[in-house]
Formats: structure tokens, C-alpha cells, sequence
């Protein structure tokens, strides 16, 4: 009985000290073949930490990421710290391995799924002449040369011939031949060509010998797994049939799937869907594999299956890049490194072919590649580029390179040779893209230049009727600040004016003169909206870019405003731009030159909410959260927006209007009137913000308070005031922001001349003015003010005429006002520094530099309005 005991607590004991880990003195990096979560746990994170560590580090040189994947796995395997004493047992002991060789084939099977979806055959009939002839160019040269190349290597590095030879020719001419199409897309989109000439000829050219070097390698693999010639013959043809069944019966079934469920119309899987695209990809890699073809072949076709239209594919790829691409794929990198073992290279011969692979690896794309692209009529900076681009190896290279290492065909000594020129010439693609193709000599599809409008009617000068607006698009949160804004434009814009010859004349003259007016034909306000989305180096990105035309029928924000402007009168003319983020502001401004547009509008998204005890309906305002601590965080950083703001203001061609929405303005239609209140001090940016106001209040829902604001006494020298062209200052710890030279005397004379005309011209009585503007007038009300403290003095304007507004029939206040940071009449940042410090508010320096002195006054002041800023054209602000 006591033994019995004994051996009943024993094992009590230790099932208790094995349910205890490491409280019990257990080991997490001991592999544990029934438990072996812990141990790949740890592994992971430091495949993972070391590959994101050089990607920062590779990413400042403007590298792929493949880069940073393949160098890290290197430093990871034996070449490096494999030489630290029990690192391998330690960390990766073999038994371990399997476990880590299987998620990094799942992760492999799924990013040859990805790169599948990735290949758009529409790109293969864009310039198909040029891209056809690139591509057999840049395959037959580089086959053939790498196979004499393959003899070579042969000859010095395979002993007692047992690899078969054409077997080794094959791959090695494979492994020179082929394009990385992944890692290219990632290089365009860095370099930012995806949108010109040569970005789209190296795509199209790049599918199209990607596909065949695929083709290549699965013929390479299935004559090596085959026992004999006929077994490979059978191989052939069992692909061969189950591509055809695959890409026709089972696309079009595929297709009526998604499309019977829903999914097409959606633009996005349903979760039945997604499960039948999953098992479809596995089940195809497994039939790949079973009939002697290497699995991923399974999982590209798969991905050549899932329907574009609608934006489906995109939507399969947002579901899985992120979990492929930073989990599976270092992975797979960290087993290349552990196969590279550099210390084989451990003579001259051994580096002599090193050197001579990477120059014929180079030298046979380059040439092939960049002379077809000169005779198809490429300069020779277009035509080194496409060669250089062409030239990329990156993953792909490795792939090929890994399943000749799994079937024996390469040595481990061949393989690290490979390794390293595969490293190396992915390297040398983007310093050889950069040197035959910068950034001037670039030629840009999407239309457009940065160049000042020309020849615009009503696009320069102040006082000319707008009817032709830019309207930037880049998140849902900015619609509704964006139909607010295109609101109130809802006014009849006359084609030819009419003139009140009496002021004085009876009502029935005055109805008739109304009548007749009426019936005369009007110019409609037309909008042109871009949507902006971000370019990254995701593959859905990438797939968004190259489908961009198509989205543009099933944006949801777009949809959204078409719809607004079609029930509002407004004609909407749509625009997607996928760039990237440091790109918007050109994009915006290439965009307004393209559509000859008179204004820009950038509506700024409704920002955090504050609610006090005193004020329950809140104040939203994109600055808030640097003022205090708030329970909702803004969904659009003020750091980040406010930069890019700043950068339209800078390149802007034409009149730039910002619309920050503070929450203040409620539905604008039916019954409720809006007021708008400008305070006038002078300069170019307020005598457009004037002659704004006047065109705005020909709506007969919106009415206006103008005061003119003056100096009673001048405390400003003339060093701080503004006239000059802007200049673009870039500092380390601040974006860019417009700095200005001094002025002159006569600029000076002649700003304060056109302000008093412009103020003269509305302010006080005239018989001749047109009617439109007339009627507009009558619903605005001019007085001017005297203070020495203008900020303070507009502060308190705008408190009082909130209140007034906010208790008159159901107004609401929007603040118009000049930004005023060029040709300032007087520099007000002084005051604005007082007033702040004053007040005891906390504010940031990129709000002046955003919203000018008057605007981040008001916000800083915490005024229940909403701002609408304006800054004049860059090539009017002298007149």
C-alpha cells in the first residue's frame, strides 16, 4: 500500500512540475517534440526583430525589404552567428527544423498565392510591341548565357558528375534568366515609377517573363523528380491538363461563386468564399506536389483564379499580406541563411565565379533588355532603366535557387555562390535606377505638371467668379466636412452680367428685372474630386495602383460624393490617385493643373471630441488633442495632415481653400441658414477671401458679417512683414513651411491701393453693379473697427457673432479668413504668442504655420466656429 502511495504521488508530482514550466525550473528553449509552440515562439521573434532591425536600416537607402530578409537569414544561419558557441542548439536545434521548414512552405504556398493575384494580364496589352520584345529579349539572351555560364560552373563545382548535366544547365540558366516580378513592383513603388512609361513597360515585360521562367522552373523540377524521360513526359502533361482545368472551368466556377454570393457585387469574400478561395489554394499546391511539380506552383496558379472586378482581389489580399509577409516569409529567408554558409567561399576561384555570375547576371539582362527598349523608341536614360530594372532578382532568385538545393542539383558551396549574386544584384538595382532615370528626367502618366495655371478664366486675379474646383478626397471622416463645403457653392454662377440701372426703381421692375434674369442661362460648378490613396509596398497597394481606373466606380467615398453632387446639381468629376504618402501634395497639384481647376478645397476631417459639463453638444477640432487630453482620439494625426497641408499651400497652383470642420456646422438645406463672418485686414489672401465670400452669399440661405480690421497704432518694422516668392525651408525636427523675404515700399503701396478698391467696390453704394452681385450684397452686412490688438479684437468679433448667429433662426458660423502667410500687412505671430501665453494654452507650432495667425487665434481661443482659410495663387498674390 505504501508503494502503491508512492508511486501515486510521484506521478502526481511530475505532471505538476510539467503543468508549472518555468516556475518548476523548466527550460522554454529545450525542444519538446509533443510541445514545440514555446521554442518556435522564440525563434520567431527573433527572425522577425532581426529582420524588421535591417529593413529600418535598408530602408533609409531606399532597399527592398527582401534585402533586410535575405541578409538577416544570412546572419542568422552559420555564416555568422552560427560560429557563436551552442547558438545553433541552442536556438535552432535541428529537430526543430522540420517545424520551421513547414510554416515557411504554408507561408510560401500563400505568397506565390499573393504574387498569383499580384500578375494582371490587362498589363500585357499595354504597349505590347515594346513589352513583348523586352521580354524575349530579356529571356532567350540571359537563358543562353546562363547556361554556357552553367557549363563553367559545372565543370569546376559538381564532382564525379553526380548532378545530371542538362538537369544543372537548366536551373543555373533559370537562376540567371528570371525576373523577380515581387520585388520589382516593391523597387517601382519606392522609386516611385509605378505611374510613368517605364514603370509600366518593366511591368508588363516582367509578367510576362515571370510567367515563363515559372513555366522553366516547374519543367526543371519535374524532369528532376521523374524517374525517366516518359515519367517527365507524364508529369508535363498532367500540368499541362490541370492548368487548363484550372484556369477555365475553374476560374468561370470560381467566378459564378463569387458572384452568386455576393462577393463580386461586394467587392469583398464573404466567409464561405474565402474558405473555398483557401482550400483551393492548398488542395492545388497539393496536387502539385503529388504529381512531381514543386507545391508552389499550386498556389500561383490558384492566385491567377480570383476575379479583379470590383476590386475582389484586392480585398483576398488585405486578408492575408500582413500575416504572410512579416511572419511566413522571414522564415523562409532564415532557412536560405541557414543553407548559405559563406565559409565556403574560402578561395579565389570560388569568389572569381562569384564575381563572374553577378557580371554575366547583370550583363545579359542589361544589354538584352535596355537595347530592345532603345529600338522601341526609349531614350537611352529609359532604356538603362528598364535594363537595371529588369536585372532584379530578390525572391524569386531564391525560390529557384532553394528547390534546385532541395533536389540536389546545387551543392551548398553553388548555392551560397548564388546566394550572395542574387544579394548583390538586387542590391545594385535601385543605385543603377536611380543614376539612369532621376526624378527630372521622369515622365509621368498621369498627366498633369506643377506648373502655374495658364489661360484659366476666373483661375487668377481676386475678384473673378469661380465655378471650377479641386476637391481632395483621402479619408471617409472628410466627407462630411466636403459636402458642407460643396453646399454652399449651390448658387446660380450667371454666364453674362446683368446691371440694376436704378437702384431706386419700383418692386414691379425690380420682380421683372428678376424674371428676366432668371431666365438666363448659367454656368453649373463643376467638381473635380480626387481620391487619394496611399502607395505602400503591400501587394494590395500595388494591385490598387495598376486597377486604380476600376476602383474608381466602387470607391465607397467616392460613390458617396457622386451621389451628393448629383442630388445637390453639382457636376462631380472623379479622379483616383494611388501615390505615395509624401506624394499627395503633387499629386494635388499635378491634379489641378490637369483639370485647369480655379480653387482647391481640402475639408479637414472632424477631429476629437471634447465634451465639458457646460457644453454638451461638444466642439470637434483637429488641434484639440495637442491643447489637452481628450476621450476620443482623432482619426487623421494633426502632425502628419497639417504637413501635408502645408505642402499643398506651398505648390499649389491656384487658390487653395481649407475647411476646417470644428463640428459647429449642422446640416446644411431645408431651413437652416448659414452666416459667415470675415474679418478683414488686408492683403492678397483677404481680398480673395472677400470676393469668396461675395460669390457664396449669392446663395440666399447663407448671409455675412465683413469688418475691417485696423491698426490704430503700427508696432511692427518692416522685417516683419512678408512679400516675396515663398521658398521651401526643410529643418530636421519640422516639415517644410513657406519663409518669406522682405517686401518693398511699392508692393506695399500698391497691396493697401487694391484693398481699399476691393473694400470700396462692396462696402459702399453702386448702381451699376451686376444683380447677381447686388442680391448678394443686400445679405451682407460691412463695418470697419479700429483696436491696436487685432487678434484679440477678431476674437471677440467672432464670439459675439457666434452667439448672435447660433440664436438667429438656426444659423451657424463658419469664419472665413485669409491665411495670410505671404504679403501679410502686418505680422501678427508677436500677438499671437501673447494671446497664447496669455491664455495658458498649449499650442503647437505648426498650427500658425497651418492655419496662419488669425486661424490658429481663433482655435486657440477655443471660438465655436468652423474655419474656411484661403490663400491666394502663388502667381496673383503680387497684383
Amino acid at each position: 500500500m505504501g508503494e502503491f502511495s508512492s508511486q501515486v504521488l510521484h506521478l502526481v508530482k511530475r505532471a505538476a512540475a510539467e503543468q508549472a514550466g518555468i516556475i518548476s525550473g523548466d527550460n522554454p528553449t529545450q525542444y519538446n517534440a509533443s510541445d514545440p509552440l514555446r521554442l518556435w515562439i522564440i525563434q520567431l521573434v527573433i527572425i522577425i526583430g532581426m529582420t524588421q532591425l535591417l529593413s529600418l536600416l535598408f530602408a533609409r537607402i531606399r532597399q527592398p525589404r527582401v534585402i533586410a530578409e535575405v541578409i538577416g537569414g544570412v546572419i542568422l544561419g552559420p555564416s555568422v552567428m552560427g560560429h557563436i558557441p551552442h547558438f545553433r542548439n541552442a536556438i535552432f536545434p535541428l529537430a526543430s527544423i522540420p517545424l520551421l521548414t513547414l510554416t515557411a512552405n504554408i507561408g510560401l504556398v500563400l505568397f506565390l498565392f499573393l504574387v498569383g493575384m499580384e500578375i494582371d494580364t490587362k498589363l500585357l496589352r499595354r504597349n505590347v510591341v515594346a513589352s513583348a520584345s523586352i521580354s524575349v529579349a530579356g529571356l532567350v539572351i540571359p537563358l543562353g548565357l546562363g547556361a554556357a555560364l552553367g557549363v563553367a560552373v559545372y565543370h569546376e563545382f559538381v564532382e564525379d558528375n553526380s548532378v545530371h548535366f542538362g538537369y544543372f544547365l537548366l536551373f543555373v540558366a533559370v537562376a540567371i534568366g528570371i525576373t523577380a516580378f515581387p520585388v520589382l513592383c516593391r523597387i517601382l513603388t519606392e522609386l516611385k515609377l509605378l505611374d510613368t512609361e517605364v514603370g509600366l513597360v518593366v511591368l508588363s515585360a516582367g509578367i510576362g517573363n515571370d510567367v515563363v521562367g515559372w513555366i522553366l522552373l516547374a519543367l526543371a523540377v519535374a524532369l528532376v523528380n521523374a524517374a525517366s524521360g516518359l515519367t517527365a513526359l507524364w508529369v508535363l502533361l498532367a500540368s499541362t491538363g490541370y492548368v487548363i482545368v484550372l484556369l477555365y472551368p475553374g476560374r468561370w466556377a470560381l467566378y459564378w461563386l463569387c458572384k452568386r454570393t455576393g462577393s463580386l457585387e461586394q467587392g469583398t469574400p464573404t466567409p464561405f468564399v474565402m474558405t473555398v478561395i483557401l482550400l483551393v489554394v492548398f488542395c492545388s499546391a497539393f496536387f502539385t506536389d503529388i504529381i512531381g511539380v514543386h507545391p508552389i506552383f499550386g498556389g500561383f496558379l490558384a492566385g491567377l483564379l480570383v476575379p479583379h472586378e470590383n476590386g475582389l482581389a484586392i480585398s483576398v489580399v488585405e486578408k492575408l499580406e500582413d500575416l504572410v509577409s512579416i511572419v511566413f516569409l522571414p522564415l523562409y529567408f532564415f532557412l536560405s541563411g541557414l543553407n548559405t554558409n559563406l565559409s565556403l567561399l574560402n578561395n579565389g576561384i570560388t569568389w572569381g565565379y562569384v564575381v563572374l555570375i553577378i557580371t554575366v547576371a547583370i550583363l545579359s539582362k542589361f544589354i538584352s533588355c535596355a537595347t530592345a527598349a532603345h529600338f522601341n523608341g526609349y531614350g537611352w536614360r529609359e532604356a538603362g532603366a528598364i535594363g537595371s530594372l529588369m536585372s532584379c532578382k530578390g525572391l524569386v532568385e531564391l525560390i529557384v535557387l532553394n528547390v534546385g538545393l532541395s533536389a540536389n542539383i546545387l551543392s551548398p558551396r553553388v548555392f551560397s555562390m548564388f546566394v550572395v549574386h542574387a544579394i548583390i544584384v538586387t542590391f545594385l538595382t535601385t543605385p543603377l535606377v536611380l543614376l539612369f532615370y532621376p526624378e527630372k528626367y521622369r515622365t509621368h502618366v498621369r498627366g498633369g505638371s506643377s506648373k502655374a495655371l495658364e489661360g484659366v478664366e476666373g483661375s487668377s486675379g481676386e475678384d473673378s467668379v469661380k465655378t471650377k474646383f479641386a476637391l481632395v478626397l483621402d479619408k471617409m471622416e472628410a466627407l462630411p466636412s466636403a459636402m458642407t463645403l460643396s453646399q454652399l457653392l449651390h448658387t446660380h454662377v450667371y454666364a453674362a452680367p446683368k446691371y440694376v440701372e436704378d437702384v431706386n426703381s419700383s418692386i414691379d421692375e425690380k420682380l421683372a428685372i428678376e424674371t428676366v434674369d432668371s431666365e438666363r442661362p448659367t454656368r453649373p460648378v463643376i467638381v473635380e474630386a480626387l481620391r487619394l490613396m496611399e502607395l505602400t509596398t503591400r501587394t494590395s497597394a500595388v494591385i490598387k495602383s495598376q486597377e486604380s481606373d476600376s476602383l474608381l466606380y466602387n470607391d465607397p467615398l467616392v460613390a458617396a460624393y457622386r451621389t451628393f453632387g448629383q442630388l445637390n446639381q453639382l457636376t462631380v468629376n472623379p479622379k483616383i490617385s494611388v501615390v505615395n504618402s509624401a506624394e499627395f501634395a503633387q499629386a494635388v497639384s499635378d491634379h489641378v493643373s490637369s483639370t485647369r481647376s480655379q480653387m482647391v478645397f481640402i475639408p479637414w476631417a472632424r477631429g476629437v471630441t471634447s465634451v465639458s459639463e457646460d457644453d454638451r453638444t461638444g466642439t470637434r477640432n483637429p488641434f484639440d488633442g495637442i491643447f489637452h487630453k481628450t476621450t476620443t482620439q482623432d482619426q487623421t494625426s494633426s502632425v502628419v495632415y497639417s504637413e501635408f497641408i502645408r505642402s499643398v499651400f506651398a505648390k499649389s497652383p491656384s487658390d487653395v481653400a481649407l475647411f476646417v470642420d470644428r463640428g459647429m456646422v449642422r446640416s446644411f438645406g431645408g431651413s437652416n441658414k448659414q452666416h459667415l463672418f470675415l474679418p478683414f485686414i488686408g492683403g492678397p489672401d483677404d481680398r480673395l477671401a472677400l470676393n469668396f465670400l461675395v460669390q457664396l452669399c449669392g446663395n440666399s440661405l447663407v448671409t455675412a458679417t465683413v469688418i475691417k480690421i485696423k491698426k490704430t497704432e503700427s508696432g511692427t518694422s518692416s522685417s516683419e512683414r512678408y512679400i516675396e516668392e515663398p521658398t521651401i525651408e526643410h529643418t530636421l525636427n519640422a516639415a517644410a513651411d513657406t519663409v518669406y523675404p522682405q517686401f518693398t515700399s511699392q508692393t506695399r503701396m500698391s497691396s493697401d491701393l487694391a484693398d481699399n478698391l476691393l473694400w470700396d467696390r462692396y462696402a459702399l453704394p453702386d448702381a451699376n453693379r451686376p444683380l447677381h452681385t447686388a442680391d448678394a450684397l443686400h445679405r451682407i452686412s460691412f463695418r470697419v473697427e479700429t483696436t491696436p490688438t487685432p487678434l484679440r479684437r477678431i476674437t471677440d468679433l467672432a464670439k459675439d457673432v457666434a452667439k448672435s448667429s447660433t440664436g438667429d433662426s438656426g444659423k451657424t458660423l463658419i469664419t472665413l479668413i485669409g491665411r495670410s502667410r505671404r504679403l501679410a500687412v502686418e505680422s501678427l505671430h508677436i500677438e499671437f504668442r501673447k494671446l497664447t501665453t496669455e491664455s495658458g494654452a498649449s499650442v503647437s507650432s505648426s498650427l500658425p504655420k497651418t492655419l496662419g495667425d488669425v486661424g490658429a487665434a481663433l482655435v486657440a481661443s477655443n471660438v465655436d466656429t468652423s474655419l474656411l482659410i484661403v490663400q491666394t495663387a502663388p502667381t496673383t498674390y503680387l497684383s
